[in-house]
């Protein structure tokens, strides 16, 4: 038997569900969003361990104050319940289709879509993700759909297990987001993430993934010194070994280029983030995120607007579509189509 090191083992975890069907439910036929709000401050805790400490976040006149419960803050993996929520309800949303604050959803199908193990352990950690996620409260001036909060609000007001198997292990759940988180999906304030976020291991990994989604974005690299990404993670670590960890992640990168999106460097104290060019028009504020078009889509789209400069009318297509389409091939096609019925030849 061949024995793999630890050096050359992909930092990311395995794809556990590697079907077809990953993403269940119809729900990433738009990818996994988080709301822009949670992803520019650090709402969620670092630590695998419970976090029982109360912070407090100010950054250019914005504050968060984020208090625990007895159990401890909400972490960057019960992130991952918000994240399958959030993108449920924006798939609903680009389909026309009524969404409401309250959720309804098999337990199993989250733990397949965040990439999670579905045995006993995993639902106990779906468990305790809800209550971190229900205890944990936020007082901030930060406004989400247009609205100031200045109440204190939970990241979800309540979960509740609808259905469970006669073992006692939960089914359907149900579950309330908070006004904030709402109102942020309306505006549809969100971001595209990757899908491998969720194969990301660290906390730190993840948060600074978030990070230089919400400001690098589509821009050729962004740059942020280590002190003001240590805030914008909510680390608690010293400036040293804040340091040594965010080196450790550059070093694997460096080897192993798992990060999604954005390489990263150490340039002197400041932090490097460089888009990989992954992303295929991920548009800021939730707006539309097309995927590249097949060649077999361009040469129906030639047959079907015969003279017409087949990237001309790509372009006109992007400008126009409003949402992104469930099959983007058939609906480059179908526009080439209605294109040359009301204008005929060029």
């Amino acid at each position: 038997m061949v024995k793999i090191s630890k050096e050359s083992k992909s930092p990311l975890l395995p794809v556990r569900y590697p079907t077809p069907d990953f993403f269940v439910c119809d729900l990433f036929d738009a990818v996994p969003k988080g709301d822009m709000a949670a992803m520019e401050h650090p709402i969620f805790s670092l630590s695998t361990k419970p976090d029982t400490r109360i912070r407090r976040y100010e950054h250019n006149g914005r504050f968060v104050e984020i208090t625990p419960s007895v159990k401890g803050l909400a972490t960057m993996h019960d992130r991952d319940v918000l994240i399958y929520c959030i993108s449920q309800l924006m798939a609903g949303l680009n389909d026309k289709r009524e969404v409401s604050q309250i959720v309804r959803f098999k337990a199993y199908d989250l733990l397949q879509a965040t990439n999670r193990i579905t045995n006993g352990q995993g639902y106990e950690g779906l468990k305790a993700a809800f209550e971190r996620l229900r205890g944990t409260t936020i007082s901030t001036n930060i406004t989400t759909g247009g609205e100031e909060q200045f109440d204190i609000f939970g990241l979800i007001d309540r979960a509740k297990i609808v259905r469970q198997t006669r073992d006692g292990r939960m089914q359907e759940i149900e579950i309330k987001l908070s006004d904030w988180v709402y109102n942020a999906i309306k505006a549809k304030e969100v971001l595209t993430l990757h899908r491998d976020y969720f194969r990301l291991r660290k906390p730190l990994e993840r948060r600074m993934y978030e990070l230089a989604r919400k400001h690098c974005g589509a821009k050729s690299k962004w740059c942020i010194s280590l002190d003001l990404l240590q805030k914008k993670c909510g680390s608690n670590s010293t400036s040293r070994e804040f340091k040594r960890l965010v080196m450790n992640i550059i070093r694997q990168d460096e080897k192993h280029q798992h990060m999604p999106d954005y390489s990263l460097h150490l340039d002197g104290k400041q932090v490097v983030f460089r888009n990989r060019g992954t992303m295929h028009k991920k548009e800021e504020s939730g707006q539309k995120t097309l995927a590249l078009l097949s060649p077999d889509a361009y040469e129906k789209a030639r047959r079907a607007a015969p003279s017409w400069d087949i990237h001309y009318l790509e372009q006109e297509w992007r400008n126009w579509i409003k949402e992104a389409p469930k099959h983007p091939d058939k609906a480059f096609v179908g526009f080439c189509c209605k294109w040359f019925e009301t204008r005929g030849r060029a």
